[in-house]
Order: C-alpha cells, then sequence, then structure tokens
C-alpha cells in the first residue's frame, strides 16, 4: 500500500461518549453544514438503532444526519485533519474488544470522506464490520477542556503522524535503472546481542541463524527471514545481519550480537515483540537511530567479478539479496559510503520500482502483517525458509502447508494497462511512469479485488502495491496464469485471452476500472517447478 494522504476534505471522526442522547451538545457549535451532509453520506438508516431511543432527541432525522453506534459509543466531535491512508488501516485492525471497560469520555477515531466512492472503496471494502471503524485510542487533553478551547481533540496516535506532502518524495521514476544505489529510509535496525541472542532467534525466525557455512539465504553473514504468529501468519518480514562492524555493539563476538533490519513503520512494534518474549534470556534489545547506521540497497547492470565494499573497512556490513537474482545486496553503514566502486545514487522510489520488476514484496505495506502467508508471500522461493531446522513460532502450519497442502496464491509482479476494448494485452512486463490523466498505480486503493472481465465468481486476487503502471498483486495462480499447480494435471480456470479488472480509485484517468495482468517471473517459475 503506497504512502498516501487521503484528500483534503478528510475529516476524523472521534467517537468520546457512550450516552447516544449527549452526543448533539458535544458537537463543536456550530455544526458546519459540510459536517451534516458527511454523516450522511457514511451513517445511513440502517446504522440507527431499531429503536427510537437510539437516536437524538432533534429535528434531525435520517437521512438528514446518522449515529455510528459502536456499542456503547455514539459521535460527538470532527475536525479536519489530513492523515496517511496506511497508518488508518493498520489502526483499524484494532477493534475495541475492551470498549465495555471504557468510561464516559473514553475516546476512537475513524476517518471521514466526503467522496462517496472513496469512502466505498477505502472503507465499506476493506473493514469486515462497522465496529471496525473505530480505532482505539488514549485521551490525551480533557475534551471539555479542548472544546471550550475552541481547539479539537487530537489523539496520541494522530499526533505521531506526519501531514505533510509526500508527493515530492514519492515522484514516480522515469525509468528502471539498471543500476543504482538507494538508501532506505524505509527501513529500521533493531540491535539484538548477548550470549542468548542467537538461540532466542533461533527459535523465532523462519531461517536457521546458526548455519555455520553460507547458505541460500545468507548464511553466517547474514540471511533473510520472517517473524511468524504462533498460527503461522507472518509479522515481519527481516534481514539478520551478524554485527561483525560493531555498528551498535562493542561486543568482539559477532556471533552474539545481530543487526535485524525491519520495515521502519513496523520498528517500535517488533522491539516490543521481542521484549515480550524475551522472558530470561540474556540479551539486550535496541532500536537504532538513524543516525546510528544506514540501511542502503546497490544493484548493477552486470555482476560485478569482485563483490563492492569487501575492503572497506569495518564500519560496513553487506549482504548478497537472495530473493531473486540480479536483485543486488544490502549495505548497512556507518557514515558516507566510498562512491568508486558503487553505481549511482538513486531516490528510493527507483529501488521499489526495481523490486516490483524482479516480484519482491517488502515491508508490512506489502505483506500484511498477521494476514499474509509466509509461503503465499513467495517466502520459500526466496529463502527464508528453512524447512530442516527446528521447532520456531509458526511452523507447524508452515511446513504442513509445504509437504500436504497446495498454495494457490502467490505475490506476483502485474501491469496495469487501459480498460478500452482497442487496447491488446501486454506480452511483457513494462514499466511506464504516470502521466497527466493516465494509469497511476500508486491511487490504487490496497486490497482491492481484482476480477475477471465479462464473468463473475470468486476473486481472482487483489492489489498491493504499486507505481506507474506496475506494481505487485497477490494473485491466484490457477485463475490468472498458466502455472500448473502440483497434483493437477493441467491449469486450472485459466484461459488463454482472460483478461481481468481492478478498480483504479482516483487514477486511472480520473477513477472507473483499469485492466491489469499478472506476470511469473522465471525465478519463480523454475523455483515453483522444482519445488523448492
Amino acid at each position: 500500500m503506497p504512502h498516501l494522504l487521503m484528500p483534503d476534505d478528510t475529516l476524523i471522526l472521534v467517537v468520546c461518549s457512550h450516552d447516544l442522547l449527549d452526543w448533539k451538545r458535544r458537537l463543536p457549535s456550530p455544526v458546519p453544514p459540510a459536517v451534516l451532509r458527511i454523516l450522511e453520506l457514511l451513517f445511513r438508516s440502517e446504522v440507527w438503532g431499531k429503536t427510537e431511543a437510539h437516536r437524538p432527541k432533534s429535528a434531525l432525522r435520517p437521512p438528514d444526519i446518522g449515529i455510528l453506534k459502536v456499542r456503547n459509543y455514539a459521535a460527538c466531535a470532527l475536525y479536519r485533519a489530513p492523515i496517511e491512508y496506511e497508518a488508518f488501516t493498520e489502526r483499524s485492525r484494532v477493534l475495541l474488544e475492551n470498549d465495555n471497560k471504557r468510561r464516559r469520555g473514553a475516546a476512537a477515531i475513524c476517518l471521514v470522506t466526503r467522496n462517496r466512492s472513496l469512502l466505498r472503496q477505502h472503507t465499506m471494502k476493506t473493514l469486515p464490520t462497522r465496529r471496525s471503524l473505530a480505532l482505539a485510542a488514549r485521551r490525551t487533553i480533557p475534551l471539555t477542556a479542548a472544546a471550550s478551547r475552541g481547539v479539537p481533540f487530537v489523539c496520541r496516535a494522530c499526533r505521531q503522524q506526519s501531514t505533510a506532502s509526500t508527493a515530492s518524495a514519492s515522484a514516480a521514476p522515469t525509468a528502471p535503472a539498471p543500476s543504482g544505489l538507494a538508501t532506505l529510509s524505509s527501513r529500521r535496525l533493531i540491535s539484538v546481542s548477548g550470549p542468548d541472542a542467537a538461540k532466542y532467534l533461533q527459535g523465532v525466525i523462519t531461517a536457521n541463524i546458526l548455519a555455520g557455512q553460507p547458505g541460500p539465504g545468507g548464511g553466517a553473514g547474514g540471511l533473510y527471514a520472517a517473524f511468524l504468529t504462533a498460527q503461522g501468519r507472518v509479522l515481519h518480514d527481516v534481514f539478520v545481519y551478524h554485527d561483525t562492524a560493531n555498528l551498535a555493539s562493542t561486543a568482539t563476538d559477532p556471533s552474539s550480537s545481530f543487526l535485524i533490519e525491519v520495515d521502519a513503520a513496523e520498528a517500535e512494534r517488533l522491539q516490543r515483540h521481542i521484549r515480550r518474549y524475551k522472558l530470561r534470556a540474556r540479551f539486550d534489545v535496541r532500536l537504532l537511530d538513524a543516525e546510528e547506521a544506514t540501511v542502503s540497497h546497490a544493484w548493477f547492470a552486470s555482476e560485478p567479478v569482485h563483490p563492492p565494499l569487501s575492503s572497506s573497512g569495518e564500519d560496513i556490513i553487506t549482504l548478497k539479496d537472495t530473493r531473486a537474482p540480479s536483485l543486488g545486496m544490502r549495505i548497512l553503514s556507518r557514515g558516507l559510503l566510498p562512491q568508486e566502486s558503487l553505481p549511482d545514487p538513486v531516490p528510493e522510489q527507483t529501488y521499489h520500482l526495481h523490486r516490483y520488476l524482479h516480484g519482491i514484496a517488502e515491508g508490512q505495506a506489502e505483506i500484511a502483517r498477521e494476514s499474509a502467508l509466509p509461503l503465499e508471500s513467495n517466502l520459500d522461493l526466496a529463502g527464508a525458509i528453512d524447512f530442516r531446522k527446528g521447532c520456531y513460532v509458526g511452523q507447524e502450519l508452515t511446513i504442513r502447508t509445504k509437504h500436504r497442502g497446495v498454495v494457490r496464491k502467490r505475490i506476483l509482479p502485474c501491469m496495469l494497462y487501459p480498460s478500452s476494448q482497442d487496447t491488446p494485452p501486454p506480452a511483457k512486463l513494462e514499466y511506464r511512469p504516470p502521466s497527466e490523466g493516465e494509469i497511476d498505480a500508486s491511487t490504487v486503493p490496497a486490497e482491492t479485488s481484482i476480477g475477471r472481465v465479462g464473468r463473475k465468481g470468486r476473486s481472482a486476487g487483489k492489489w498491493l502495491r504499486g507505481v506507474g503502471n506496475v506494481g505487485l498483486a497477490l494473485c491466484r495462480l490457477e485463475i490468472m496464469t498458466d502455472v500448473v499447480l502440483p497434483g493437477e494435471g493441467a491449469a486450472g480456470a485459466y484461459q488463454e485471452g482472460d483478461e481481468f479488472v481492478v478498480d483504479a480509485g482516483e487514477g486511472g484517468g480520473g477513477g472507473g476500472q483499469v485492466k491489469i495482468k499478472a506476470f511469473v517471473p522465471g525465478w519463480m517459475r523454475d523455483g515453483l517447478a522444482v519445488g523448492v
């Protein structure tokens, strides 16, 4: 999902009262007409309680205005404030499970927008219940005091969200770069060091951290892995490095000091997760500041004969990225990197495009936390799972799926193209930067369902994230590709010439549907054929 700011007319709805009859007097006075129109669009008549007692004692009646009833909560204040949609969707999964224990004045928030289509795409399709619209938040200032001062209530979570425009930072590349060096501000490092660090990590990640020799995932120098839930769902996809350069510690034995690279938006959450299950294990956990160490990624037009930076000193850690061929290498450094052996610097968005063209997902905007399955996210093909190691959290479902199940969905690179009948499906995956009035994959809402043109039936997949006209989607292999699944004699429901569509949201030349085609990279097709 792109780091996308919702439109300027986005409002935050603050739910703070369990008394349905006192919501009106808590609204800012006078109530702007726009607020009433927003409520009219969002809170339709069926949201109201079944009895007259649930309605506010005012002259307003549906469809003039409505109430969001979240168990014992009612709407009571609104204010205008942009917020990152990605942050909203993550927090929207935090339901008010303990709302029966809350008292008067407890707060929750949800997003409202004037745009009916955005409301339908971003809210109704992605959230399972109306209760999911409420986001748990702790009150930081008294609501009554804020209202008396004319200051809108802003919860602590919203205060931490950046409201600055990200248009310049996320500008789409003009073309793929055959080589480049990108500094990854979207990644953070966590230091785990101590006598029991290796033993602890061995029990919570999917790869074998104790491997004595370099293996498919990087072996003793570092590796690609994942943290899973007990049910086998992905928590975090990570790189784990031996801190041989002492970037975060002064330990002389690198076998007891590790650096975990994770999605920057999830770094604090992973740090808390490690501390929570540390128990009596002897190691320290610390989230590194951005100034302490930098995460970079370099890729080359042709594979270098000698590994770059192999003799650049003690302040650099390098790791070949084996998630896909020719993907490049990871670089951890303290300070500036020497440029003589590295490609020219490029924006981080160019690196993301490089990943998308190879079919590699990264971070919890693309590998959904507590929802994505490791094999559907291609972690097995990327060398992140050691199926021969001992027990680790989430192993049971993963190993059972590997040996007994069939993985019917995979994250694949996809290309968007116009939905007009005179536009043929693309023959190969080819990037085109967005221009005015044309398709922009970054505007397609995440988790938007993919359907087959002219036919009804089960969803063929769901869109994840993209840039320009390319991106990633979780696709049903037997519907969107010609891949033959293990144990099946031929391709399933796939037919040559089938076309698929996805709702483009505000993109795609003014909205509506655009067509989408999935591609199976050669490295992935080879891995599926041999059953990695």
